[in-house]
């Protein structure tokens, strides 16, 4: 895309993938977990989702939901999850690791950028639960990574604006600013005015399962209320609303 604003689909089905590339995006973000807010994903999904996508595919590698605060044993599953998806020829991945402070975790994050390279690294949203974002930046930036996605340290990027604002004067180029969570056709053009490298939007949209049975007494994972007989998927159409705007603005 002219002007450097790329638009990436965060995915949690090959469905959405295929979608996203449909609809004209610049790039996947393919995660597992989505009411944990993006985990791994399986190795079937990513070596699919290689095989079929011709457009750039950046894997989630997230063991769990939760903190982001792992264990050695957590940690040694990270580099192996990102050791596979080299070996699936991926285009970069996507992490964040912190300390119990809440400060970035430099050390582990960098030996994680060094053992992804040549691969890209992006630094998720664990950046929004960090003590202090500015201090955040500075030590992704000293890590190495590429770029790092955030929604200003709030729920969504409306609410977050003014951070995001700040965090991209501060990197002033240094390492990419994404900006995403909440991010639509209403907003994107206010995003793409911040001067963010790039946004990041799910396109979220969903239909019924065609189940025909149905049993209310049972919530698979044990929360109440979460929608058992509901699929997600990206929406080729909200995508293109984005990537509409996007492409007025240039």
């Amino acid at each position: 895309m002219e002007n450097n604003i790329e638009v990436e689909i965060c995915t949690f089905s090959l469905e959405s993938c295929l979608n996203a590339q449909l609809a004209g995006a610049s790039r996947v973000e393919l995660c597992a977990g989505m009411y944990d807010g993006g985990t791994t994903p399986s190795a079937a999904m990513i070596r699919m989702a290689r095989e079929k996508l011709s457009m750039q595919l950046y894997v989630m590698i997230r063991p769990r939901g939760g903190d982001f605060l792992y264990s050695d044993l957590e940690f040694e599953m990270m580099k192996e999850d990102i050791r596979f998806a080299k070996a699936c020829q991926v285009d970069g991945v996507v992490l964040g690791i912190l300390n119990t402070d809440g400060s970035v975790d430099v050390e582990r994050t960098r030996e994680l950028v060094e053992l992804a390279a040549p691969l890209k690294v992006t630094f998720h949203r664990a950046i929004d639960m960090t003590r202090n974002m500015e201090e955040a930046l500075e030590g992704i930036i000293q890590a190495g990574c590429y770029r790092v996605l955030t929604s200003g340290g709030r729920n969504t990027v409306n609410e977050g604006i003014e951070q995001i604002k700040a965090l991209v004067k501060q990197a002033n180029g240094r390492v990419q600013i994404m900006a995403g969570s909440g991010v639509n056709a209403e907003n994107a053009l206010s995003l793409i005015e911040l001067g963010v490298d790039a946004i990041h939007l799910s396109g979220k949209n969903s239909r019924d399962s065609k189940m025909e049975f149905r049993n209310s007494n049972v919530f698979m994972g044990g929360v109440p209320g979460l929608p058992e007989y509901e699929q997600y998927y990206s929406d080729v159409e909200k995508i293109k609303a984005v990537l509409d705007k996007v492409k007025f603005r240039m």
